[in-house]
C-alpha cells in the first residue's frame, strides 16, 4: 500500500487508473474537470500506445466513444458534471440494455449550492431513472476504493455504473491509501451483438434481461459494506439515515446530539450504494417512531422510503417540517437544525469576533477579456436599431460559458440563458414568432458542444435571425482547455452547413475597432434572413498562460 494526497477527483482518476483503465473521455465542466486532466496528464506520461484520454466536443459524443470502448472489451470511463449527464441521456438510458463488455463507469459530479451551474439536479434521479447501480463515496478514500469497485460491478452484471460525487468532495484534498493496479483488459471484441443492436426484437429481450438483473443488484446492495446498519445497543425508537457527505456531517454533530438525549444514541443506516437496500431500511425502521434523513442534494432516498415505510413513522428530512435545506449544499451547521440542535457560535460570528460589513464581489470577465469588447459591439448595434434608443423588438439570447457574465453591468446584454446550445435555437424560435430582431450569443466550444444541431436547422429554413459566436479559441471557464476544433476551421465548418458566404463575417474584437465593427455587425442584423457573425480574439489569460508555456520549453 501507498499514501498520497489526492482531490477528490484526482481519488477518482487514480482509482480508474489502477482498475486498468483503458480509455477515457469527457467534456469539461466543474466540479467534475480535474478527473479528465489527471487522467490526461498521466496518458502523456504513459506514451500515445497505453492509457487514452481525451475531451470530447460534448458529453453525449463522450459516453458513446467509452461504448465503443467497451464493445471492444476495454475498460473505459466518462467524466461530466450533473448537466452533461442531460447531453449524454440518450446513449445513457439506453447503454443500460447493452451487453457491456469491458467495464463501463460513468462519473457525474454534482453540485449542491450551484457553484458554478445552472441547476442542483441530482444524478441519483438517473441511476434509479435507467435502473444501473450507482456508488456515492463520501471521502477520498472511498472515492479510489469505489471507483476501482465500479468497473468490476460493470462486468460483473454487464451494465454501466454511475459513480456520483459533490463539489466538496471532488475538490477537497485528503490523503488516501492505494493498492497495486491491475493489467488492462486485452482486446476482446463482444461475441453477442444481440446484445448491442436495440432493434425492438432485441431490444424487448435486452430490457427484460435489465429487469432480471435488479434482483441481483439488489441483494449486491444490501450486502455492501457502504450500507451500514448500526442497530446493536442503539436507541431504535429513532432512525437516521445518511447518505455521501450527510454522513460525515451528521457524525460532525453526533457528540452533542447523543448530549441533548440523554447518552442515548440513535440507530442508523449510512447508504453509499444504490439500489436502495430496502430490507435494511425495513430493519432500521421497525420499531422507529421517528425517522431523520440526511442526503446531500435533492430527497432522492427520503421521496423512495415515503413510499416503503408505513406511515405512522414520522419522517424528518428536506421534505418534513425538520430544518434541513431544500436546496444549497449540505454542512454541519444545516445539519444541527435539522437534528434540533442549538446553533453552535462561529468564531467569524459577529458576537465573537465582529467583522466589517464587505462589499459584494460579484462575478466579471477578466479584465481585458476579449468579450467585453464584442459585448460593446452588440450593446451598441442593437442601441442603433430602427434609431436611437434601441428596438423593443429584439431577443438577445445567449448561453452557458464565461460569456454569461456579459448578462451583469456594466454590459447586461444577455436576456436568456438555458443551457448549452439553447441560444441558437431560442433565436430561431423568437424570430419564427415574429421578434423583428433575434440574436443568439454562444462561445466557440459551446457551438461545437451542441450550436451545431440548431444552426442546421436554422440554416434548412433560412431563418432571420443573427448568431454571434464569441471566439477565444479556448474553452476558458473550466480552466482553458483546448477546443476541438481550431478557430481557423470554424469558417469552413459553417460555410460546409450551408450557410451564404457573404452572410459570415469575422470580426476581430478589437476596442478601437468598435465603430467599424458596430456598422458591420448592425447590417448583419438587419438582413431578413440567416447570418453568422464571429468576434474574434484570444483569451487574455490562455494567452499568458500559452507565453508562460512557451518560455518555460525555450528554458
Amino acid at each position: 500500500m501507498k499514501e498520497q494526497a489526492l482531490l477528490g477527483d484526482e481519488a477518482v482518476a487514480l482509482g480508474a487508473i489502477h482498475a486498468g483503465l483503458s480509455s477515457a473521455y469527457g467534456y469539461p465542466g466543474t466540479p467534475s474537470t480535474e478527473i479528465m486532466e489527471y487522467l490526461m496528464e498521466k496518458a502523456k506520461s504513459e506514451g500515445a500506445d497505453a492509457l487514452k484520454a481525451r475531451w470530447c466536443v460534448n458529453e453525449k459524443t463522450a459516453l458513446e466513444a467509452a461504448l465503443g470502448a467497451s464493445f471492444a472489451g476495454k475498460r473505459t470511463m466518462v467524466t461530466m458534471k450533473h448537466v452533461g449527464l442531460n447531453v449524454a441521456s440518450d446513449p445513457f438510458m439506453n447503454g443500460a440494455l447493452l451487453g457491456i463488455k469491458g467495464g463501463l463507469v460513468i462519473a457525474v459530479a454534482d453540485d449542491p449550492g450551484m457553484h458554478s451551474s445552472q441547476n442542483e439536479q441530482d444524478s441519483r434521479f438517473y441511476a434509479s431513472f435507467a435502473l444501473v447501480p450507482c456508488l456515492e463515496p463520501r471521502n477520498q478514500q472511498e472515492a479510489y476504493t469505489m471507483t476501482r469497485e465500479a468497473f468490476d460491478l460493470s462486468e460483473r452484471f454487464r451494465i454501466p455504473v454511475l459513480l456520483r460525487i459533490c463539489t466538496r468532495l471532488s475538490h477537497a484534498r485528503s490523503r488516501i491509501r492505494t493498492e497495486a493496479g491491475r493489467d488492462r483488459n486485452p482486446l476482446s471484441k463482444t461475441d453477442n451483438k444481440t446484445q448491442w443492436m436495440l432493434l425492438p426484437a432485441y431490444a424487448k429481450q435486452n430490457y427484460i434481461s435489465l429487469i432480471e438483473k435488479q434482483a441481483g443488484l439488489k441483494e449486491w446492495s444490501e450486502a455492501h459494506s457502504a450500507n451500514k446498519l448500526e442497530l446493536e445497543g442503539r436507541d431504535r425508537s429513532l432512525g437516521v439515515i445518511t447518505s455521501g457527505l450527510g454522513g460525515n456531517y451528521y457524525e460532525e454533530n453526533l457528540d452533542d446530539f447523543v448530549k441533548s438525549r440523554g447518552g442515548r444514541i440513535p440507530a442508523r443506516l449510512h447508504i453509499g450504494a444504490y439500489p436502495l437496500p430496502e430490507a435494511s431500511i425495513r430493519r432500521l425502521c421497525e420499531k422507529a417512531e421517528r425517522l431523520i434523513v440526511i442526503e446531500e442534494g435533492q430527497p432522492v432516498i427520503e421521496e423512495k422510503i415515503r413510499g416503503i415505510l408505513p406511515h405512522s413513522i414520522t419522517i424528518d428530512g428536506k421534505l418534513g417540517a425538520a430544518a434541513m435545506n431544500r436546496t444549497g449544499e449540505l454542512d454541519p451547521d444545516v445539519v444541527r437544525r435539522g437534528l434540533g440542535l442549538p446553533e453552535r457560535p462561529s468564531v467569524l460570528s459577529a458576537a465573537v469576533l465582529p467583522l466589517a460589513t464587505l462589499p459584494a464581489r460579484p462575478p466579471q470577465l477578466c479584465r481585458g477579456c476579449p468579450h467585453a469588447d464584442s459585448y460593446e459591439t452588440v450593446k451598441k448595434a442593437v442601441r442603433e436599431l430602427d434609431g436611437a434608443g434601441g428596438h423593443p423588438n429584439t431577443a438577445l439570447n445567449s448561453d452557458i460559458g464565461c460569456y454569461a457574465l456579459g448578462a451583469l453591468p456594466p454590459y447586461s446584454v444577455p436576456e436568456s440563458i438555458v443551457c448549452m446550445g439553447a441560444s441558437v435555437g431560442m433565436a430561431r424560435g423568437a424570430a419564427e414568432a415574429g421578434l423583428k430582431y433575434a440574436i443568439g450569443i454562444i462561445g466557440d466550444s459551446t457551438f461545437l458542444h451542441s450550436g451545431i444541431t440548431a444552426l442546421i436547422d436554422a440554416i434548412a429554413a433560412d431563418t432571420p435571425m443573427t448568431l454571434i459566436i464569441l471566439d477565444n479559441s479556448i474553452v476558458a471557464m473550466t480552466g482553458y482547455q483546448q477546443t476541438m476544433l481550431s478557430s481557423d476551421k470554424l469558417r469552413p465548418l459553417i460555410l460546409g452547413l450551408g450557410l451564404k458566404s457573404e452572410h459570415l463575417l469575422e470580426l476581430e474584437a478589437k476596442k478601437n475597432l468598435l465603430e467599424e465593427n458596430t456598422v458591420k455587425l448592425k447590417k448583419e442584423i438587419e438582413y431578413r434572413g440567416l447570418s453568422v457573425v464571429i468576434f474574434k480574439r484570444e483569451c487574455l489569460e490562455a494567452f499568458r498562460k500559452r507565453r508562460k508555456a512557451e518560455a518555460n520549453n525555450e528554458e
